[in-house]
């Protein structure tokens, strides 16, 4: 019997960029004969990967690299694959001297699109293709299927445990977002839910409470604030059963698409040309985005606070766009059903 060729997969944080790197983990375990995956993540993002079928095993970094780097020396891995290129990584693959696959990151092609908005990426190319090109010299090709999440039957939330309102079907809303400038301002989020004349669950965590606590009170009872109120999973599975889904570019958003959820994603400082859901020629998705910004896209991964004082790229949003296309996929959702 052939032995095992162990694979050593980095991706350490954060919880979208660790969801679009799971076709490479499906690909290569389904692809590679005798694939044996291990896949290294930050402990606070198991969440994202402990259901995940297709890692043999599952490595938590806890800040200390040199005790990670122990246990992997015994581990023998045939092959690396660095999917995180940074500092960290790269000294965990220094560590381990053994052969690495890795994907073009163009932080030099951001850079120029950020600072001087003249676009150097390669067009119609999403992130998931880049991670995906890593495992090519393997014979690893793309299956052209969706990104994996996977959760435990007892991370289900029930139905019958929502609002009676709520358990014939809603929309959700995840009002969640890493930095300022990836979300939408609270009056915003209140005059898109009265708008919409549907159940509407928000979604985001223990920090975006606050805001959710505003809009539920500016609100009627079709708002149920979720916020906070149970663990990344628990709010996974309430996406996996909404009808709809309105999300910024948060890690719930590139979730949806495990799920093929028709989508309104909120765009601000970040772009949906080249990180937006994927697959995003399967999955109906609405991209908002106001168009005709000279300081459109203004970072990666968003700010804290809008570099040009305005905000322009969230408050100039269309509101009824994005109401509408959550309301018309919610009833499109609902005839199939």
């Amino acid at each position: 019997m052939n032995r095992p060729v162990k694979f050593l997969i980095i991706r350490f944080s954060s919880i979208g960029d660790i969801v679009l790197t799971t076709p490479v983990i499906r690909c290569l375990k389904e692809q590679y004969p005798n694939a044996e995956v291990h896949f290294v993540v930050k402990k606070k993002f198991r969440q994202v990967v402990e259901h995940n079928p297709y890692i043999d095993q599952l490595h938590l970094l806890d800040n200390n690299l040199k005790e990670l780097v122990a246990t992997f020396k015994n581990e023998h891995f045939d092959y690396i694959i660095d999917l995180h290129k940074t500092l960290r990584s790269y000294l965990l693959r220094f560590r381990l001297r053994r052969p690495t696959l890795t994907f073009r990151k163009l932080s030099v092609e951001k850079l120029i699109m950020n600072r001087f908005h003249v676009d150097f990426l390669p067009k119609g190319i999403h992130i998931v293709e880049r991670n995906l090109k890593s495992v090519e010299p393997l014979g690893v090709k793309n299956d052209h299927k969706p990104v994996d999440y996977f959760i435990s039957p007892e991370e289900e939330v029930p139905l019958s445990e929502l609002p009676v309102l709520h358990q014939k079907g809603y929309v959700a809303f995840v009002i969640g977002g890493q930095h300022f400038t990836k979300k939408l301002p609270a009056e915003k989020i209140i005059n898109i839910c009265r708008t919409i004349d549907k159940p509407i669950i928000l979604l985001g965590g223990p920090e975006d409470a606050a805001v959710a606590k505003i809009v539920a009170e500016a609100c009627d009872e079709k708002i149920y604030d979720a916020c906070g109120k149970y663990s990344l999973n628990q709010s996974v599975s309430l996406l996996k059963s909404a009808r709809s889904v309105i999300a910024h570019d948060t890690g719930l958003m590139h979730i949806s698409g495990a799920f093929n959820k028709p989508i309104v994603s909120v765009w601000g400082g970040t772009s949906a040309e080249h990180f937006g859901v994927w697959p995003y020629l399967n999955t109906r998705q609405v991209i908002a985005e106001v168009k005709g910004l000279s300081c459109h896209p203004c970072s990666n991964f968003g700010l804290s606070a809008c570099p040009q004082k305005h905000f322009k790229c969230m408050r100039e949003q269309d509101e009824d766009l994005i109401a509408g296309s959550a309301v018309s996929m919610f009833n499109e959702t609902s005839l199939t059903e």
